[in-house]
This record gives structure tokens, sequence and C-alpha cells, in this order.
């Protein structure tokens, strides 16, 4: 008989019964949902209380054109927004900036100034949706936009909920929308977590994302004890400015992919909750239970779209919802069937929204919670991705810890080269993908695909907007916001409050990123071969 081995490098059996449970660690790390240590869920009843957070990706074009999309999807039922950004926003670009040109709200909304964010989110109630802001490079800057923006609508920020991507490392490893060198990055990321603990407390200043570090090349296993890795150190930098762990460590989120394997991605998530929160307990002496909860939001990952018969795409993410409903995730976004080409229709993005909808109104997805625990397979399969997992971590911290790692580039090298050995295994047929390497279509069908196109009116508005905004703000007090934002940044001070300052008075993303690049630098990737 064939050996199967999944993804993760575990051999999965043709059969599981009580011994293999037993032989695997036994069902000491189960528990019962909403106890520690938190395997079965986080909450004790789950979605039969509430649902999971809908928040579909949206954003593109100038903020205008976002906002539009955004009161669409809430239309149709969305619960939550997740934001993307275009390019140069990502990077620390205003619009105006040559590098910028042919970029501006092609991947995302172009972002350069306060004003833009009034646009963006114009008439959208924030108490009832909240927003996730997929920013890395420039979080610090963009969450000083949103909370600043919040407050001048009368929202009060101590109550405020949200969340910001805000992690830097997995850039380094994967994704590249990087700034500045590692050390001053992680310090910004820092700078965040020590000014919302104290200004606003219910907000979430980083999301760290093994949703990047998978599409990349990681296996499960890898996505989730690299993510913890990189919430260690952001942790202990956290601690290392005098923040106690329970003053900070319930803000922490994580954003995680799903595509593959159904079991070994379910068990991935199980397994990871029950390690998050022994790892919180014993490594950082955390006593408050949320500061041990795994809060998650679980993506279908685009990696496992494919651009060949892209209507099975749609098949492919209703099993990525079905995952992240098993998966115990407290918020799910959707990708899209034509996001392997373009940026969603709202036609696409509905199928995708009615799809969660669907497991919620008609699948029974809510009425238990954890349904798959107690079988066999399951809860082996748990316990030896939680060994899995911590078999990675030993490793990074053998190797000098994950900072090291990624300064390095040891890590980025590591995964690109799992990267292409999956691509060869796909090219080969080892690794089958439907319609991709089998189920071919021998003759080449027209692809019922819309095609998102690149608007350079948008553009131009975008542009202008920024010169009057330039025009007409108080030029004075920008000079002087900046003037503290460098002197701030040199001498080592939490740079927030001068970045709440220089956005208040209509700074824009560019000027505010110049400074801190003239006191940090910029990173240079290192070279491996």
């Amino acid at each position: 008989m064939k050996k199967v081995i999944n993804e993760s490098g575990i051999e999965v059996k043709p059969l599981y019964t009580a011994a293999d449970v037993e032989a695997s660690g036994g069902m000491e790390m189960v528990g019962d949902p909403g106890q520690y240590p938190f395997t079965r869920g986080i909450h004790r009843e789950m979605y039969r209380k509430q649902p999971w957070t809908m928040r579909q990706y949206a954003g593109f074009g100038n903020p205008a054109d976002t906002n539009q999309r955004f009161k669409y999807l809430i239309a149709n039922g969305q619960t939550g927004l997740n934001v993307a950004f275009d390019l140069p926003t990502q990077i620390g670009l205003d619009s105006d900036d040559p590098m910028a040109e042919g970029e501006i709200g092609r991947v995302g909304m172009s972002i350069d100034t306060l004003r833009d964010f009034e646009i963006a989110f114009d008439g959208i109630d924030l108490k009832k949706i909240t927003v996730s802001l997929t920013i890395n490079g420039a979080a610090a800057i963009l969450i000083a936009m949103y909370l600043a923006m919040t407050e001048k609508r009368g929202y009060d920020v101590k109550e405020l909920r949200g969340t910001a991507q805000n992690d830097i490392l997995k850039e380094f490893i994967g994704r590249g929308t990087w700034i500045f060198p590692v050390e001053p990055s992680i310090r910004l990321v820092g700078d965040t977590i020590e000014y919302c603990a104290k200004e606003a407390p219910k907000y979430t200043p980083v999301s760290v994302c093994g949703y990047h570090i998978r599409e990349s090349g990681a296996t499960p296993a890898q996505e989730i004890a690299y993510a913890f890795c990189i919430a260690k150190a952001y942790a202990d930098d956290a601690i290392r400015r005098g923040l106690p762990v329970d003053e900070f460590a319930g803000r922490l989120s994580y954003n995680f992919n799903i595509f593959g394997n159904i079991f070994e991605q379910v068990c991935k998530f199980r397994a990871g909750r029950g390690l998050w929160a022994k790892i919180m307990k014993e490594q950082y002496g955390a006593e408050k239970p949320g500061s041990m909860w795994l809060r998650m939001i679980a993506a279908g990952g685009g990696g496992g779209l494919t651009f060949e018969q892209p209507e099975v795409n749609i098949v492919r993410g209703a099993y990525y919802a079905l995952i992240s409903a098993l998966s115990g995730t407290q918020t799910m976004a959707l990708c899209s069937y034509d996001e392997a080409y373009t940026i969603p229709t709202e036609y696409s993005a509905r199928i995708s929204l009615r799809t969660m909808q669907l497991l919620i109104e008609e699948m029974g997805l809510t009425e238990t919670v954890d349904p798959l625990a107690g079988s066999f397979y399951v809860e082996t399969m748990t316990n030896e991705m939680r060994k899995k997992m911590e078999e990675i971590m030993d490793e990074v911290d053998a190797q000098g810890g994950i900072v090291k790692m990624v300064a390095e580039g040891t890590i980025q090298a590591k995964v690109s080269s799992q990267a292409y050995g999956m691509q060869r295994k796909i090219e080969s047929g080892e690794f089958p993908k439907v319609g991709v390497n089998c189920y071919k279509n021998e003759q080449e069908e027209d692809h019922p695909v819309e095609f998102h196109p690149y608007n350079e009116d948008d553009a131009r508005v975008q542009i202008d907007s920024l010169k009057r905004i330039r025009a007409e703000r108080d030029n004075q007090a920008v000079d002087a916001a900046l003037t503290r934002l460098r002197t701030d940044a040199a001498a080592g001070r939490n740079v927030m409050p001068a970045l709440v300052e220089a956005v208040k008075a209509y700074a824009s993303v560019g000027e505010m990123t110049k400074e801190l690049v003239n006191v940090f630098g910029r990173y240079q990737e290192p070279i491996r071969f």
C-alpha cells in the first residue's frame, strides 16, 4: 500500500483507533470549549452564540471607489471590512511620487492623507462594522490615521474595535512590502502595541500573518510555527518596554491561510490553539484567559486557486469556508473565484459572501461546537501537528531565533525553495491539482472572468486631491509635526503620538515615511543562493 504523507510531513494511516490517539499523546490537550487549553474553541458556545464575522478583502482605485464597494458588501450582509491598499501606500509613497506611476489604486485603495480615510469610511457606522487594515511597512502611519479619523467623527477611541495587520516580519519572509530595516521595523510594531495598550485598549494593533508565509511556500505546520515565533518576538519587545503580558496579549491576533487537505487544515488550527495557550501560560506567565486565546481570521487562501477552469474555484472556496468554520475561526474571509486573475467583481465577491452565509443559514455549521472532536483521526492528527509545530519552533530557537533568521534571509530561502519544489510536483503531476495536471480540458475554453480595468482617471483624481490638501492645509503645523516625528524617532521615543499629530495636520504618508527613513534607513534584502 502506497504511503500517504501530508504537506506537513506527517504520515496518514488508512485507519485510526483509540490506540492511535493514546499513542500520540491522548486527550490531555483537548479540554472543553472556552477553557484552557482552548483546543476546541476560545468561547464556550462559539457560533451557537454568535456566527463568525464575514470580512471580505476589498479595496481598489481611489477612496471614493472603495467606499462604494464597502457599502455594496455591507448591503449584502458583510459584517466586517478588510481593507486592501495599493502598492505605493504599502511602501510609503505618495500618489504623486514618480515611483508610484502606474500603480495608483491598482491592487488596493490609494491613501495619501487623513482626507482619504474620511472619504473611504464616509457613511459607515464603525461601531457596527469593525475594520481590518491590511497594511504592514506603513502600518504605524495608517493606524494613526484610522484612530485620528474615528476620533474626528466622534467615536471614543478607548472603546474602538478594529485590527491592523502590522506584521512586518512576515513581510520580510513572504510579501516584500517592507520599508525600514528589521530592527527599527520591529520597534515600530512595538510602538503601536504600547500606544494602543494605553490609548486604544480594545483595538488590535497586530495580526500575525502565517497566511502569507503559507502562500510563499511554507507547510501548514510551518505556517503556524513561524507565526508563533514572530508573535513571541513582538511580545518580547513589548515586555522589554515594561508592559505586563496581560496588558497587551489579549489584543494580539492572527491571520491564517486555508487551502489543501481538509483534515490537516482543521487539525492545524486545533493544535495551534492549544499550543499558543500553552506558550502564553507557561512561557509568559499569562493569567487572563483572553491572553491565551488564539484569536484569528481564517481566510480562504488565494494560493489554492487556479487560472485553469476558474469556475472550479467556486467549489474550492466553498470547501475553504467549510474548513474555516470547522476550525473555530472568529472571522472568515473567502477568496473569490476570479481572484487568481484579477480584483474580484461585485458578482464574484457576492458569491463568496453567500457561501459563508449559506454555511450559517443552511448547513448547520453554527449548531454545535467543534463537531469533529473525538474523531480518532482528528485527535491523533491534532496531537501530531502540535508536536510538529513544537519541533519547528525549537529549530528556529536553535538557529538564533526568528529575528536573526529573517534578517539573514534564512527563512525566506527555505520557504522559497519549498515553493519551487511544490511547483515542480504540480508540474510533474506528483501533487494533484484538478484542472491543472489532472482532469484538464484538452481544448481551451473561454474563461468567464471579467478583468478589473485600471482607471487612469482615478489616479489623476487622487493626485489632484493630494495637491489640494497640500495647498489648503496649515503647512507650518505640518512642518512642526514632521520635525517632532523625526526628533522622537532619533531619540528612541514612541513615535505614535507624533504620527497622530502629523496625521491630524494632514501630513501625507510619503512625507511621514521620508522622516522615518532619514532616521532608520531602508531595508536591503540579503541575497542568498
